[in-house]
């Protein structure tokens, strides 16, 4: 029964959310609560759900306070040199600047973590795509992709917790699948220059002028009247409002902080740097980088206050979605449906098929890690899967490569606070984004699978 209760659940979910007859919030709190009741939690829910918002409060908090020093970040003007350095180097071709949003993405998803890398494409790149009429969703798809495929580095999360899980080493785990991950960076530039190449036939290829570069930057038209092509309005699924990039980087806005560039960008800098150093956890250091940029940029208390509600819809946004979430996870564990869905996936899998248990696990990590949680994949279902494995020679470091390949499919899901972050701040609405980017994302994982394969990292027979 719960085995059938969590599949119903997921698909019901992922009905309303694909044919937009609710908002994620309402989904993801409603359809949980009245799974969970059928279930037999009953008043116990509520014990379930506050156990899922302990487990994401730090996520909630990260994201409050990312937004928050981020966005004081384009406040004063960080990446204004950025954009108008990447606008001249795109040329106005839509083909050029979607190339870039990937390799930008790339780049900053070293750090890994999703949600800084998110911030930094949208505020960097998303007023070019609103002045050139590029839609947001090919945005959000590029951008989900590249950081997507990097999350397999140690330090993004997933190999290290397969490593844990199996008691393993993270280099073990990581160190051959480079070639897979080359191949699936690969595969994700030809889509993003499929895309571009599909945007510049739809808009034409507009006539560079410098007169561009001040109009993405200062909230005008971002057009010259001379192209090749028609001239239609951006699109991006829910809309352009409520995003803080509306309206582009104003070169004369007050929150300017020109004699403060070099702080705030060492600033910056220390932050990224100490991220990776893994010192400290991740929301603790935003809170106190955050308070650090809003003192020195902001010194009056009337200033810092404002400078937080600028970005209030943002957050509000975003956070509400990652507690929403919370209902979901709390559900699924606390009932009992997670143990019941692996235990009914060990019990279909014929013993013929044992012998590729490695490839099966690549191939299911996709939809599982869709529907749940690393952490319920990986220490929960990962561990079983392995057990059963090793029955038939296959070794434990083999099964967490197959297992992190599923994660350009689940950095799309839901369950990501990161990924609801990138939507929301581009304006555009999670189904769009899921209809443009999940046969794709499924393509870069099966690569990734294939090629670990073809090289004997991953096991087949």
């Amino acid at each position: 029964m719960l085995v059938i209760l969590g599949f119903l659940m997921v698909a019901v979910f992922m009905y309303l959310i694909l044919t937009k007859r609710a908002t994620p919030v309402v989904a993801l709190t409603l359809v949980p609560v009245a799974f969970g009741l059928m279930a037999g939690a009953g008043l116990g829910i509520g014990d379930m759900i506050t156990d899922g918002i302990k487990s994401l409060a730090p996520t909630a908090a990260l994201l409050f306070f990312a937004i928050i020093f981020f966005g004081i970040m384009i406040d004063v003007g960080l990446f204004d040199p950025l954009v108008k350095g990447i606008l001249r180097l795109v040329r106005n071709d839509p083909m050029k600047l979607v190339v870039g949003t990937a390799v930008l993405a790339m780049v900053v998803s070293l750090d890994g973590d999703g949600s800084t890398t998110f911030i930094i494409v949208t505020s960097a790149l998303l007023p070019l795509y609103l002045k050139l009429g590029v839609s947001p969703v090919i945005l959000t798809v590029v951008a989900g992709l590249s950081n997507a495929t990097m999350n397999i580095i140690p330090w993004g999360g997933p190999t290290v917790r397969a490593a844990s899980a199996l008691g393993i080493s993270p280099s073990d785990v990581f160190v051959p699948m480079v070639p897979s991950l080359i191949a699936g960076l690969i595969i994700v530039l030809l889509f993003s220059i499929h895309l571009g190449i599909m945007e510049r036939r739809r808009l034409g290829k507009l006539v560079y002028e410098p007169e561009l570069v001040h109009a993405a930057t200062s909230g005008g038209t971002g057009r010259t009247g001379k192209h090749d092509g028609p001239t239609p309005p951006a699109t991006g699924g829910s809309g352009e409002s409520g995003s803080f990039m509306d309206g582009g980087l104003d070169p004369e806005r007050d929150t300017l902080r020109p004699k403060l560039l070099w702080f705030n960008a060492a600033l910056t800098v220390v932050l990224l740097v100490v991220l990776v150093m893994d010192i400290l956890p991740i929301p603790v250091l935003f809170m106190i980088a955050a308070s650090i940029a809003l003192t020195v940029n902001f010194p009056r208390v009337k200033d810092q206050g404002e400078a937080i509600a600028r970005h209030s819809s943002s957050i509000v946004s975003v956070v509400a979605m990652v507690l929403a979430a919370a209902v979901l996870t709390g559900v699924f564990q606390g009932t009992g449906m997670v143990e019941a869905m692996a235990s009914w996936l060990m019990n279909v899998i014929p013993d013929a098929l044992g012998p590729f248990l490695a490839v099966i696990t690549g191939v299911l990590s996709m939809p599982l890690t869709f529907f749940m949680t690393n952490d319920a994949f990986y220490f929960g279902v990962l561990p079983v899967l392995t057990e059963t494995a090793a029955q038939y020679g296959i070794e434990p470091v083999e099964m967490a490569r197959a297992s992190i390949t599923g994660q350009a499919v689940h950095m799309q899901s839901p369950l990501v606070p990161a990924i609801l972050l990138l939507v929301t701040l581009a304006g555009v609405s999670l189904a769009d984004h899921h209809k443009k980017v999940l046969w794709r994302a499924a393509v870069v994982s099966l690569t990734m699978l294939v090629v670990g394969v073809a090289l004997g990292q991953i096991p087949f027979g």
